[in-house]
């Protein structure tokens, strides 16, 4: 077991500079912060090169998490939203938070239930967007 957190470093920076972001725990501050970091640092880089964020969230705090879904309307590159898993609650408002051909899921056991709640923040966003 020695030297494996070396080795996940690199794996990890390997996916990061392949532009593949991954939200797979509970959105909170931390997290936020650093997807936040790495969106914006991935467009300076180049932004006319697309990003995938795969999601696999029960979902979290409701601030962290608009955080992260005003970053993704921000950042000039196209970010393709794909639920592994399960995305509840905040995780599935960031995945379905722009066009239908940018979200997509992975077919599991709890695809139905995501493909529930992702439509639910659709809803939800169509009704944020007239009350402004």
């Amino acid at each position: 077991m020695y030297g494996l957190e070396g080795y996940n470093f690199i794996l990890i920076n390997r996916l990061y500079r392949e532009r593949l972001l991954f939200l797979g725990q509970e959105v909170e501050s931390e997290i936020s912060n650093q997807l936040i970091g790495l969106m914006i640092y991935l467009s300076i880089e180049d932004e006319n090169k697309d990003l995938y964020f795969f999601i696999n969230s029960p979902g979290g705090w409701v601030l962290p998490g608009i955080a992260i879904y005003d970053t993704m309307q921000f950042v000039p590159p196209d970010i393709h939203t794909i639920c592994l898993g399960l995305a509840a609650s905040m995780g599935s408002f960031i995945l379905g938070r722009r066009n239908n051909y940018q979200t997509s899921s992975i077919p599991s056991r709890s695809a139905p239930m995501s493909f529930y709640l992702i439509e639910k923040s659709r809803l939800c966003l169509r009704h944020m967007k007239y009350e402004y």
